[in-house]
């Protein structure tokens, strides 16, 4: 009991000195008010951290690109230069680099959007389901990937060379990046006419999408005319748009008899 009557009356005489307006305790040391204390020392400046972070400067990976496919001077070197590009994630997932297929010095060059899971096992384009469509259609003018005859066969490659994941269409990044290879590839092939399948391809190209209003019409990559179509997949899903996919390919058929 007593001990609880000391604390609480020392508690009540706290308060009361603080009610008063004491702010400070006394220590058992005297306190000099008038003591005049020396300025703080400068510290000395911190040295510079052994391991600071590195800034890495931002890449410009189109323009990498465009450098190394300037630089390629063939197909074959194209192939090694695209192959190497270090900047495309897609190719961290693809198990193969799908260039090209068909004879470089054909008269038609055949651009799709990229590989599918076929054409990422063979290492070629368009040899799925949706190349065996792509086959049939152009057996229908008069042209194959593999005709002895360069006059009456096809080059086939896509805008992007590694098969996106879940074969999803290349976003606006990739394509940019891709760019360069697919117009220097265009360079050397040097097709008398290009046929785009797809949106992909048409955007990449073109710069345009929609493949509804551009199909039919021919438009120009890099001085070649070239002609937008629905894609063989598409077509694989909506076989009504076959007929539209026949009057473009005898259009495309028309411009070969009209150039000799």
């Amino acid at each position: 009991m007593d001990g609880d009557f000391d604390r609480n009356a020392m508690l009540a005489a706290l308060a009361w000195q603080v009610e008063l307006g004491a702010v400070d305790t006394i220590g058992d040391a005297p306190v000099d008010r008038f003591e005049v204390k020396p300025e703080p020392k400068a510290k000395p400046a911190a040295a510079a951290a052994p391991h600071a972070p590195v800034v890495v400067p931002e890449v410009d990976t189109v323009a990498e690109a465009r450098a190394a496919a300037k630089e390629a001077g063939s197909l074959e070197a194209l192939a090694a230069a695209q192959e190497a590009f270090p900047h495309c994630e897609l190719k961290r997932g693809a198990r193969n680099f799908v260039f090209a297929d068909g004879r470089p010095e054909a008269r038609v060059m055949v651009i799709g959007e990229g590989p599918g899971a076929e054409e990422d096992a063979q290492g070629k384009p368009f040899v799925g389901r949706s190349g065996q469509l792509l086959d049939k259609m152009f057996a229908a003018i008069g042209l194959a990937r593999d005709a002895a005859d360069a006059g009456a066969a096809l080059y086939i490659t896509n805008v992007v060379p590694w098969r996106p994941p879940q074969n999803r269409d290349p976003d606006s990044e990739e394509l940019a990046m891709m760019r360069p290879f697919v117009e220097r590839h265009i360079e050397l092939a040097a097709p008398e006419l290009i046929v785009l399948m797809g949106n992909p391809a048409c955007g990449a190209l073109l710069g345009k999408r929609g493949i509804t209003r551009l199909r039919g019409n021919w438009h120009e990559v890099g001085g070649v005319p070239a002609m937008p179509m629905f894609h063989p997949s598409f077509l694989l899903r909506r076989p009504e748009m076959k007929r539209h996919a026949w009057a473009d390919l005898l259009t495309v058929k028309a411009r070969l008899e009209g150039l000799g």
